[in-house]
């Protein structure tokens, strides 16, 4: 049997990269409605003593920077749940709150602050969650506290530095971040000090109207740790017993919450990361401790223990932070990635016939990439799954239940799976926002009232229909005002244009598509008027008489300073997606630029192209500051297609059919594949860090064709020829025209300002 599982997950893991050649795949990534009414989504669910309205989950996104520095939920938090409440969603999941402050070093700041909720300790905490419950509750929502017993292995390890402690595991185990730094192994005092405390949070959280509690033991958390034999290699005393601590847990949370109240389980049926890394995995130091991680036969098993120890449901997928890519699926990959996985689970409890300490089937939730109304509705239908979890698609649109209900499928505003704002936001110091919902973690500032009609009808123009133009001219065409839209294509987009090229960013086209939409329903209902194929000058603008004008221009592509960079066959990257046919006549083709652009053209060309390439960068790392998990996928999968990455190398002449390039051949330089241990924000420096050597040599490397993909600068020019004629008595500049940037800042600044205009 166990064999049989191994190559399913294999299987599962290896075609997430080239899943897209399956076409029926790809439609399932599209935002349809052939399945209206979708009966089996809107369908009430009982779980132990609790009705949940529909099926459907609000998964969890950490709350980091959410509450009150003392963990107590505030204004900010209780809104923004308040929000998903109010769109529909049967069951609402909190973020991670650890219940192992004191013991995990990694989840207390300094002076007892936290970024995480609390609800331990202090009874100041109790009216924050309390006002969420009653909030959710009156949208007809549940909601469950999703409870962790720590991070350990994957917490910060700043709390050697600042508080002269180790990280703690299951094991000695390396620290994610740091793999240098150790973590030490949880004593069983402190082990058992969690499992009390986890039955005090589960009471607690009772006795404030939460509707049942929700454990995290998955991902390689500090529960992960104890309960998979690639962390807990322990050989003496209880908890060497890997299943143990888990069962324990759930033992005493259900004795103090007694019978009827719901225990919802985190789980990855494998963290796949024998399947993911192969032979590698014997030759990375900090990944040859685990690979005896636990079996998907062993998870199984596990899972039945839980539920006779008092578990009422599930959710399962894959991955740990080791292969971040998987348990934090990015755009990148397929529709419903993990459908398979919940299917396993299903079909084990059925045929051996698991039934819950209440006597009921046990749901199990999918999740992975399920914000596509017709695939999530299939899926329930065809029994792969009991409920569908969506996180990322309800930061992006708190409505889509409401919308899917009402079959207004068109009129979802999707996920794209950057997963810049509800990840790499909170990772950089921030707290969990959207790129494509600017009013997501701002409910507590945005609260509708900004969209009021306008105290004054001004006559607008905006110059550019990339992102930034597009959501501020229809915003501010929402609130009154008199706006005209200037777009020197022939359609809007911009860079969402050639960024939706590639077949892995299928997510785009949606966007694309819902820009598409609502930008002719302000046409219709508004008022907005939008001009295409018009390049504006300074004198039309003045000559507009406008009261305000706002620059949105984008960008201009930079070229490196290398001998021969003017060739013909020398191209910049948006070029080629907008136009791919210009790289039939090459096979050899060298990208200039190791960003998230050239990455996904390079990823783009080899898979869909069938063509050979090596990407050019001059940094240390490669698609430096994007998340760790799209970083991740990319690198990944483009190692095992053969691209060869050049970092800390730096493009000096392009020849008829070659390009010279300068690389460091030091054995100091980084090892560009790494995608085990995440690059640290800038501001968290790694004392083990090794210093780059330089050894330069010159390489040629084949190219027919050289593709630049090596940054862009504003192209603000409008905007000063404007700013100097004084063109109107009010003059903006936003989105990359102001500061290349990402889609995260265009989309927020343009809101803001419709909104303030």
């Amino acid at each position: 049997m166990e064999n049989k599982y191994h190559e399913r997950m294999k299987a599962v893991v290896e075609k997430l990269g080239t899943w897209y050649e399956d076409k029926s795949r790809l439609e399932e990534g599209m935002l349809t409605s052939k399945l209206y009414p979708y009966t089996a989504m809107f369908s009430p669910l009982q779980v132990n003593s609790v009705k949940i309205k529909n099926r459907l989950v609000m998964g969890p996104m950490g709350n980091i920077s959410m509450a009150e520095e003392t963990g107590r939920p505030n204004t900010k938090m209780i809104q923004y749940f308040t929000e998903r409440a109010k769109g529909g969603v049967g069951l609402i999941t909190s973020g991670l709150v650890p219940i192992s402050h004191g013991v995990d070093p990694t989840v207390t700041e300094l002076n007892n602050l936290s970024y995480f909720p609390r609800i331990d300790a202090s009874r100041t905490r109790f009216a924050g969650w309390r006002d969420i419950a009653e909030r959710c509750h009156g949208y007809g929502a549940k909601f469950f506290i999703q409870l962790t017993p720590g991070l350990g292995r994957v917490g910060s390890p700043e709390c050697l530095i600042n508080k002269f402690k180790l990280p703690v595991s299951a094991s000695w185990n390396p620290n994610f971040y740091i793999p240098s730094i150790p973590c030490r192994p949880l004593s069983g005092r402190m082990a058992r000090r969690i499992i009390k405390n986890a039955g005090q949070a589960a009471a607690d959280a009772k006795a404030l109207l939460i509707d049942g509690v929700y454990l995290h033991g998955h991902e390689g958390y500090l529960l992960e740790q104890m309960t998979n034999t690639a962390f807990n290699r322990r050989s003496l005393g209880a908890f060497s017993d890997w299943q143990r601590f888990g069962v324990d847990l759930i033992k005493e949370i259900r004795r103090r919450v007694g019978d009827s109240y719901p225990i919802m389980y985190r789980i990855d049926l494998s963290l796949a990361l024998n399947e993911t890394y192969g032979e590698k995995i014997n030759t990375v130091k900090s990944l040859r401790k685990f690979k005896k991680e636990r079996t998907t036969e062993q998870t199984l098993d596990y899972m039945v223990a839980l539920v006779r120890a008092g578990v009422d449901m599930f959710d399962v997928d894959l991955g740990c932070y080791d292969n971040w890519w998987l348990p934090h699926p990015p755009g990148f990959m397929p529709p419903g990635c993990y459908l398979e996985i919940s299917k396993i689970v299903k079909d084990y409890f059925s045929a051996n016939k698991i039934l819950s300490n209440a006597g009921m089937e046990v749901p199990v939730v999918a999740v992975g990439k399920l914000g596509y109304p017709d695939l999530a509705e299939q899926a329930l239908r065809d029994k792969k799954c009991d409920m569908i979890m969506l996180a990322r698609p309800l930061l992006a649109d708190p409505q889509w239940p409401n919308k899917v209900y009402a079959g207004k499928v068109e009129r979802i505003c999707p996920c794209i799976g950057d997963q810049e704002g509800c990840i790499n936001e909170f990772v950089e110091g921030g707290h969990p926002q959207c790129t494509v919902n600017p009013r997501t973690g701002q409910e507590d500032i945005y609260n509708g009232s900004e969209m009021a009609p306008a105290k004054k009808i001004k006559k607008i123009a905006v110059v550019g229909g990339g992102p930034a133009g597009v959501n501020a001219a229809m915003i501010a065409a929402h609130r009154g005002h008199e706006v005209t839209l200037f777009e020197k294509r022939e359609e809007i987009g911009g860079m969402l244009i050639p960024g939706s090229r590639p077949a892995i960013k299928f997510d785009i086209l949606n966007y694309r598509a819902y820009l598409e939409t609502m930008l002719e329903e302000a046409i219709k209902n508004y008022g907005l008027k939008v001009e295409y194929g018009r390049e504006v000058t300074v004198d039309s603008l003045r000559a507009g008489g406008y009261d305000a004008v706002v620059c949105a221009t984008g960008t201009v592509q930079k070229r490196p300073p290398a001998k021969g960079i003017d060739s013909s066959h020398v191209i910049l990257a948006v070029d080629l997606l907008r136009e791919p046919s210009i790289c039939e006549a090459a096979q050899n083709i060298v990208i200039v630029g190791g960003g998230s652009v050239g990455c996904e053209t390079a990823y783009f060309l080899v898979h869909e192209k069938k063509k050979n390439v090596k990407i050019v960068e001059m940094l240390p790392e490669i698609m430096k500051g994007v998340c760790t998990s799209n970083r991740g996928f990319l690198i990944h999968y483009l190692e095992k297609m053969g691209v060869e990455m050049l970092n800390c190398s730096l493009l000096k002449e392009v020849g008829d059919k070659e390009v010279l390039v300068a690389q460091n051949m030091s054995k100091t330089v980084p090892n560009p594949y790494v995608t085990w241990t995440p690059l640290l924000p800038e501001n968290i420096e790694n004392p083990f860090v090794k210093k780059i050597k330089e050894e330069i040599k010159e390489r040629q490397l084949k190219a027919e064709l050289v593709v630049l993909s090596a940054g862009a600068r504003p192209a603000d020019g409008l905007y000063y020829k404007c700013l100097a004629a004084n063109v109107a008595p009010e003059l903006y500049n936003i989105g990359d025209s102001f500061a290349c940037g990402r889609l995260l800042e265009a989309v927020r600044a343009a809101y803001q300002l419709g909104t303030a205009i």
